[in-house]
């Protein structure tokens, strides 16, 4: 071989060394690389947009945690929870940003890559949107989310925040793209459960009436802004005003934890439950059954009946002019109105148990004497003799004989 033949060879070899290497580059940067054409594209692309009115069912699955939500005519409920309604925003929400969501960057991977993506049917998390005969219109698998340093200025404070993640079409590897938004989709039952709840304004007297007698009390008052008296208060009782003050928005913004499917005895303490009744001004009785759960130490579980007695006719003031009753009487009939509505609403509440903290409820759990001022001891007078004392002076002697 001569020197021309061997310079050719080396040539040869570089470049097809070269190629060989890039060719490897390739195959092991791949799953970060884009194609520029599938940038800007829809995650959903090919379903149509007539589909998201038709989603009438979503399944949330993740290795053994699973949730189903389920439209039941009108209203979505959570399959987990007794069909109890679910939070419409949220589930709105995830459909519409699904159906808008775009790939950043379409992720080119082989099978195993997916376990580092977390896109196997072990790991990733399973979104699959159904309609009202079970077909799926759409299924997603979520996989690792990423994340972004943040700097110290930032709304974070330092470290870092999700800020996309890894998806794929159902089970297609060739689907396989990174998204812009972390989509956090929870697989716990009670994450979708509705939070809307009753509300008690107005309290005009509370009862409360536990396991031992001599713990019960009521107390009312005469207006809204009065001061709290406490009934068949004995002599040496005497209400402290401070204390009963946190009556005064007893259950405005009431919250639950979770809703207690199969309510028995032993999982509820509804044998040893406290009873409370509350009256309010505008005619609502709120009558609550409470018991200690047994999921935790600052659990309780609760039931409820509302009933309200609301007047049919308006009494006219004394000094009323006609002209004013056309109004007075449109907004005495408005407000009937909206209170009949409340007490529809909140009436629907009465079929479930509830799971809620001690905080939510931690006034009526409270004793009678917990209301009571503190006693203040009176020094005590003792004219006895201590032991060492020495005797007492007499300044008045009887003068001596003369």
């Amino acid at each position: 071989m001569n020197r021309k033949q061997l310079t050719l060879l080396i040539i040869l070899g570089v470049v097809l060394g070269g190629l060989g290497y890039n060719v490897y580059r390739k195959r092991q940067s791949g799953y970060e690389r884009g194609a520029d054409k599938a940038e800007g594209q829809k995650l959903l692309q090919g379903v149509p947009e007539s589909a998201l009115n038709d989603v009438a069912q979503i399944t949330v699955k993740q290795g053994a945690s699973e949730v189903n939500l389920a439209k039941a005519g009108s209203i979505w409920t959570v399959k987990e929870r007794g069909g109890y309604p679910a939070n419409f925003n949220n589930i709105s929400e995830l459909v519409r940003k699904l159906w808008d969501l775009k790939v950043t960057r379409k992720v080119e991977v082989g099978p195993s890559r997916l376990a580092k993506l977390k896109l196997t049917k072990e790991d990733g998390a399973l979104l699959d949107l159904k309609d009202d005969k079970g077909k799926s219109l759409a299924a997603v698998t979520l996989g690792a989310q990423t994340s972004k340093e943040a700097g110290e200025d930032s709304q974070f404070g330092g470290g870092s925040f999700p800020n996309g993640r890894y998806v794929m079409r159902g089970d297609d590897i060739k689907t396989v793209a990174l998204v812009s938004d972390a989509l956090s989709v929870e697989t716990k039952p009670e994450e979708w459960l509705s939070k809307d709840w009753f509300k008690v304004e107005k309290i005009k007297a509370i009862t409360v009436i536990g396991p031992v007698a001599t713990n019960n009390w009521k107390l009312s008052r005469e207006t809204e802004s009065g001061e709290w008296k406490l009934a068949d208060a004995k002599p040496a009782e005497a209400l402290d005003s401070g204390k009963a003050s946190g009556l005064n928005w007893l259950l405005a913004t009431p919250s639950f934890t979770d809703v207690i499917i199969d309510p028995k005895p032993e999982a509820t303490g509804f044998t040893n439950a406290t009873t409370a009744t509350i009256n309010t001004f505008e005619g609502f009785t709120y009558t609550f059954k409470l018991g200690k759960a047994a999921t935790g130490e600052d659990n309780y579980a609760l039931q409820l009946t509302v009933a309200g007695e609301f007047p049919k006719e308006r009494v006219a003031g004394k000094d009323e002019k006609p002209e004013d009753k056309t109004k007075l009487d449109k907004e005495f009939a408005d407000k009937q109105k909206t209170l009949e509505e409340k007490l529809k609403n909140e009436k629907a509440f009465e079929k479930w148990t509830y799971l809620t903290s001690k905080y939510t409820i931690e006034n009526l759990l409270k004793e009678r004497k917990d209301f009571l001022a503190e006693k203040k001891e009176e020094p005590k007078k003792d004219d006895a003799k201590a032991p060492g004392d020495l005797p007492k002076l007499d300044f008045n002697p009887v003068p001596p004989p003369k």
